[in-house]
């Protein structure tokens, strides 16, 4: 089931397990502690306090394990198993998105309403945000730590073929030492409208020992916060594994 949704849908929401309601109680508490030190405040949050990023901020083992808890869940065997980064703590708040100084009219319109989608792993880069394949990752893991309907997960059902498809086409012929400096911009913007075009948006609030498995291609975002939505005060939490693979040429071939 995993397996087949991942491939159709491009992502697989997975039920309320044990092993992963346990693994979300032990983080909690760390998550809470890095949400709320200043200095990480200081580098992390964004769009006018609204937005702690949190990127690689979770203090977890190289197994994922945290507090004594090992990370497990139904996603196992459906995935390559890779060694684990410290988990990116993404934490919303209300309000989300607020409009940072100096960010555009057209920036902020856009995570507005089209929820900031995205393609994670191609970076914006320099004063003309140019896109570059700089993060091949495996696979992205979502845990949602708060249960809240406040500002869910949003994907794009079936994304990750159209943007296949259009990488594939980028990277024809393009030697994979040269991926990452291969300027991929028009490419992916194009692949991106005809992803809003075609594909179905879909919302996917989670609850503490729920997860999300997505294909390392699917475009995904977070829906703006609703008024009146309601969340515990730290605010919608959920922490992302995104492994990254030590083959470039996996980024393409894989499933």
């Amino acid at each position: 089931m995993v397996s087949d949704d991942l491939d159709r849908l491009g992502h697989a929401l997975m039920p309320q397990d044990p092993r992963v309601a346990a693994w979300a109680r032990a983080a909690l508490g760390p998550a809470k502690a890095v949400a709320a030190d200043v200095e990480m405040r200081a580098r992390w949050l964004r769009h006018g306090g609204t937005w702690f990023v949190g990127v690689d901020a979770l203090p977890n083992a190289d197994d994922g394990a945290i507090g004594g808890v090992a990370l497990a869940g139904p996603w196992e065997g459906e995935v390559p198993a890779m060694k684990l980064h410290r988990a990116q703590l993404s934490v919303v708040y209300p309000g989300y998105p607020r409009r940072d100084e100096g960010e555009s009219a057209a920036a902020h319109a856009f995570r507005r309403e089209r929820d900031a989608a995205h393609l994670d792993g191609l970076l914006a880069e320099g004063p003309d945000k140019r896109r570059f394949l700089r993060e091949p990752h495996g696979w992205i893991l979502g845990l949602p730590l708060t249960a809240t309907e406040a500002s869910p997960l949003v994907v794009w059902e079936g994304s990750h073929e159209i943007i296949r498809d259009a990488f594939m086409a980028a990277f024809a012929g393009v030697p994979p030492a040269d991926w990452a400096a291969t300027d991929v911009t028009e490419i992916y913007k194009d692949a991106r409208d005809e992803v809003f075009e075609m594909c179905n948006r879909v919302e996917l609030p989670m609850v503490p020992g729920q997860s999300v498995l997505m294909h390392r291609m699917l475009i995904h975002g977070v829906a703006p916060w609703k008024p009146g939505a309601k969340a515990p005060p730290e605010g919608r939490m959920v922490a992302y594994f995104r492994p990254v693979l030590r083959d470039m040429r996996d980024w393409l071939r894989l499933d």
